[in-house]
Parts: structure tokens; C-alpha cells; sequence
């Protein structure tokens, strides 16, 4: 069994700044990308950011300049940093992680249960 369990959702207002946090836990053996999806209602799943385990970043245009991501490869976890929120960052903020349970495992994309992010204005 793997989880993955989001944090660091809120309501903000626009200019604020947020972090999100996510730890991935269980029977993991390794894992490589990281990567946080926004879904806002009405609208598709979409990436944000993601980073490899050895440190490789990418972000979506929109957000580019604006949100940093990070990791701690020794706590499984993952984080997003939001700066100069804007009303249209409100979303939910899913994590997903690309794991391994064995060294014989496939990897397998697993997600948090997603954590509401509200910017007002």
C-alpha cells in the first residue's frame, strides 16, 4: 500500500504565497517523478510542475517564475511553493508520484487525495 497525503491548501488572498507539502509513504522501494496537477472546477486535470529524483525541474507556463517545486528524496516528499497567488490558481492541487513497490515492480502513478487552494481577490 502506497499514499500519498497532501498539505498546505488554504485560502489566500491574491499576492499571497503558499506551500504546499507532500509525503508519499508505504511499502515504496523508489520513486521518481514527483509532480503536483491542478484541477479548477469546470476545467481538466493539469500539470503544474514536476521534478526527477535527481533534481530536474519543469513547469507550466503559466506558472513559470511564479511556483517553485522541491523535494526531499530521504522524506519521500514533495512540495510546491506559490508566490503572487492569483484568483485563477484556484484549484485543487493533486500530487502524483511515479513509485516502485519492489525492485521487480512496475512503476505505477499514484495521487493524493488533493488539497484545496483558494486565492481571492
Amino acid at each position: 500500500q502506497v499514499q500519498l497525503v497532501e498539505s498546505g491548501g488554504g485560502l489566500v488572498q491574491t499576492g499571497g504565497s503558499l506551500r504546499l507539502s507532500c509525503v508519499a509513504s508505504g511499502s515504496i522501494f523508489s520513486i521518481t517523478t514527483m509532480g503536483w496537477y491542478r484541477q479548477a472546477p469546470g476545467k481538466q486535470r493539469e500539470l503544474v510542475a514536476s521534478i526527477t529524483s535527481a533534481g530536474r525541474t519543469m513547469y507550466a507556463d503559466s506558472v513559470k517564475g511564479q511556483f517553485t517545486i522541491s523535494r526531499d528524496n530521504a522524506k519521500n516528499t514533495v512540495y510546491l511553493q506559490m508566490n503572487s497567488l492569483k484568483p485563477e490558481d484556484t484549484a485543487v492541487y493533486y500530487c502524483n508520484a511515479q513509485i516502485r513497490t519492489s525492485a521487480a515492480s512496475y512503476w505505477t502513478a499514484y495521487w493524493g487525495q488533493g488539497t484545496q487552494v483558494t486565492v481571492s481577490s
